[in-house]
Formats: structure tokens, C-alpha cells, sequence
């Protein structure tokens, strides 16, 4: 069954019989549209902030395409490559552990809650000046108008270079940080993604690049679990917007808070029953990290979010919105509000958000495998000193789960693989 459209999918589909924009852009190359022709539908605000591929609405995902702004009020819409992969198969780095200075006591490590809270943290304890090697001062931040810039991104229908002409289009940085010879921007998101789109960094680069001689240091921020992961970039060529190339990865957190195999197994050892699994459906939520970044949103919004807020705001598409949703409850950490269609903490959700990363983890690494299928694949991993197949892994879900039919257990079962790796994986990071 296919997943409900969303609000922006249904507005767009709307638009694209209204406009004719596919064939005008199987026509022209292009289509430019205008705020005003997209408010008549929805607010143009809503139905054109596209961080991350997967907010894609339906129409842009099926006929490859993506959105760029020009100006204030306009954009054009063509099958650009707008997107940057975080490769999930990249080897991340060892995290650094960094103190904030002692006398700092209106920011809580623990408790961060926006985008602004975790740059100020990164740049209070130190990080930026690790990254940048050179001291620097918080110099910009918001909202600004970029000027005008011609610049070439690449078309994945024609495989070449296209021409975007921008004027005076306005671009936001979250952070910006003057040194000696370095000017980083910081585009900082509070959780995990797996891609971006690089014109957060590109428009604020080129901006800059025309006001300073200083080297243009683009820095994409994750802050994702109490972890805060760096990414660092460069443009290879001023004029190619897919021009951009990594250049390191810096991973580092506040505190102390190193998890053990010992930690685990301690966990695994103490726990002496097991939860109903009839309660809630069996998982389909393969990044674990996306159900903890879950659960760090419900716990700064004071009223319960609805899903299409979830799916509006955050990198998640209306299906993945609904598996992590349920993954959430399956684990008593989320709960739907009665007479709403809005969800909010449990009780036991909102304590383990308060707590240390360590104990934080751990509290969840309980909540786990106080599941049965998960317990005894992790037992079985510890015994065997290896992972189990996935073969096992459906044998054991197939003992164990009467309520799943063979078919639903075998796409289940990567759940399971996954965040088994998600527990392992907390003693090496």
C-alpha cells in the first residue's frame, strides 16, 4: 500500500497540471516559477525548503528534479544534481573529547536543543579552533541577500554543466567564524542525514568569497546523539556548483562518556524478562540514530507533533515518518496523545533524554534488549565473537515472533541486524 501524499505532494502535483512543468522542462531545459504562482497552492516557504533528497515531494523524486532559488521571489526547477551523499560506507574518525570552559553555565551539553546551542557549544570548547587550527571570533550569522553570481551545476539529464543566474537570492548561515587567514560557514543541523543540499554551503560561500581574501572554509555540522560530527569541505572551482570535495571528518563530544563491551554486556546480563511484543508492531526502522534524533525533537517541542510536521521538518519522508514513529512506541520511548493525531514522549522517553550520553545510550541499549529477538541475536553475536547471518537472524526472529508472516520477517530482519550494529558500533566510537 502506498504511502498518503503528502500536503507538499499534493500542492505540487496542483502546480506541475497548472503549469505544464514537465513539458516545459522537457522543452526548455528549465521552469521558472515564481512565490506568488506557489502560494496560490501552498506557502512558497514550505513547498521549496528541500534540505535533504528525501523531502522531496513525489513528482521531483519520479522525474528527477530538483529546485533552485534565483532571487527573492523566484526559482527554477530542471534536473540539477543538487545534492551532496554522506556515504555511509566512509570510515568516521575516533571522537575527541573536549570540555566547555568551567565557568560556562547557561549551556548544558546534555540538553541541547537548536541548531545555534550546538555551534556556540563546538565553539566554546574549543572544536573550531582543533578543525581550523587558528583561533577565531563568531562574526556573522542569518539571514542575508547573496548579490549576483552566474554559476554552472550539472544537469543529470544532458550530463553537462547548466547556467543558473542568481540575483540578490537570500541565503542563511547558521554560524560564521573569522581568524587570522580562515572564514568557516557552518551549516548545522540537529541530527543524523544522509545527504544535503550543497547550495546551503555554496550560496554563502560565493557571497563571501566576494567580500574577503581570506580562504572560504565551508563546514557542514551534524549534531547528532550529544555527538557533534564536522564535516569540511572545499569548492575546487568558484563558478561549478558540484565543484564540492570532502576534506576531513572531525567527530568530537563534551565530556567524558566512552561505552564498553563490558557496559553492554553488563546491560544484556541484568536484564531478567522481556516486553510483550504484541503491544506494538515488530520494527521496520533500519537507522537506529534516526529514532534517537526522534526522540530529541519530541523533547524540545512543548505541544505534540503531528506527522506531517515530522515529515515537513525534519529529513524524513511520509513512509520513513511513519516506521520511526512506531519504531518509537515499539520501545516505550513515544506515545500517540488521545483525541490528536499528535505524538509526544512517554514518560520513560523523557527521562533517558535528560540523562549523560553514556547512560543516555545504555538506557536505550536496555530498551532494546529487553526485546527478545534482539537479545538473543546479540547473544548469539557474543557467543560466536561474529556477526549472525541473516539466515539466523530470520530463524530466530521465526521462533520467537508468531504474530509475523515469513515474508514480513525477512525484511524485518535487517532491523534487527541494524541495530544490533547500532549497540556494537557505541564501543567504538
Amino acid at each position: 500500500m502506498s504511502a498518503k501524499p503528502s500536503r507538499n505532494d499534493s500542492a505540487w502535483q496542483a502546480l506541475f497540471e497548472e503549469q505544464k512543468i514537465l513539458e516545459a522542462i522537457e522543452r526548455e531545459g528549465r521552469f521558472y516559477i515564481s512565490s506568488e504562482i506557489i502560494n496560490q497552492e501552498r506557502e512558497s516557504r514550505l513547498m521549496t525548503k528541500f534540505d535533504h533528497q528525501v523531502q522531496l515531494p513525489r513528482l521531483f523524486r519520479d522525474n528527477n528534479l530538483s529546485i533552485q532559488p534565483v532571487s527573492r521571489g523566484g526559482y527554477v526547477i530542471g534536473h540539477f544534481d543538487s545534492y551532496f551523499s554522506l556515504s555511509e560506507d566512509r570510515t568516521l574518525p575516533e571522537i575527541q573529547y573536549f570540555e566547555l570552559p568551567s565557568q560556562i553555565e547557561t549551556i548544558v551539553p546534555q540538553q541541547i536543543t537548536s541548531e545555534s546551542s550546538a555551534i556556540l557549544c563546538a565553539y566554546l570548547s574549543g572544536m573550531l579552533t582543533d578543525i581550523l587550527e587558528e583561533e577565531t571570533l563568531f562574526t556573522v550569522f542569518g539571514q542575508m541577500s547573496t548579490g549576483q553570481f552566474d554559476y554552472e551545476i550539472y544537469n543529470s539529464r544532458t550530463a553537462e554543466g547548466q547556467n543558473i543566474a542568481v540575483e540578490n537570492s537570500q541565503c542563511e548561515i547558521d554560524g560564521g567564524f573569522e581568524g587570522t587567514s580562515k572564514f568557516a560557514i557552518i551549516e548545522a543541523k540537529c541530527q543524523s542525514v544522509d545527504n544535503f543540499i550543497i547550495r546551503q554551503l555554496y550560496y554563502p560561500y560565493r557571497l563571501w568569497k566576494s567580500k574577503t581574501n581570506k580562504e572560504i572554509v565551508p563546514i557542514l555540522l551534524l549534531f547528532s546523539n550529544n555527538v557533534f560530527t564536522f564535516y569540511v569541505f572545499r569548492f575546487c572551482d568558484l563558478y561549478q556548483y558540484n565543484s564540492i570535495q570532502l576534506k576531513s571528518v572531525h567527530r568530537y563530544c563534551i565530556g567524558q562518556y566512552e561505552i564498553e563491551l563490558s557496559d553492554i554486556k553488563q546491560v544484556l546480563s541484568k536484564i531478567e524478562g522481556f516486553e510483550d511484543e504484541n503491544i506494538a508492531p515488530f520494527p521496520q526502522a533500519d537507522k537506529f540514530v534516526r529514532v534517537v534524533d526522534l526522540l530529541d525533537k519530541l523533547y524540545i517541542h512543548e505541544d505534540p507533533l503531528t506527522k506531517d510536521v515530522i515529515t515537513t521538518e525534519y529529513a524524513f519522508n511520509v513512509r520513513q515518518t511513519d516506521y520511526y514513529i512506531s519504531a518509537g512506541i515499539y520501545l516505550g520511548l513515544f506515545e500517540r496523545v488521545q483525541g490528536s493525531s499528535g505524538y509526544r514522549l512517554t514518560d520513560k522517553g523523557r527521562t533517558i533524554v535528560t540523562l549523560d550520553p553514556k547512560r543516555k545510550n545504555l538506557t536505550l541499549v536496555k530498551a532494546i534488549l529487553s526485546h527478545k529477538v534482539f537479545n538473543l541475536v546479540l547473544r548469539k553475536y557474543l557467543a560466536n565473537s561474529e556477526k549472525p547471518d541473516r539466515e539466523e537472524i530470520v530463524k530466530i526472529m521465526s521462533d520467537n515472533l508468531e504474530n509475523l508472516n515469513p515474508t514480513t520477517i525477512s525484511r524485518r530482519a535487517q532491523t534487527v541486524e541494524k541495530w544490533i550494529d547500532w549497540i556494537l558500533q557505541l564501543t567504538s566510537t
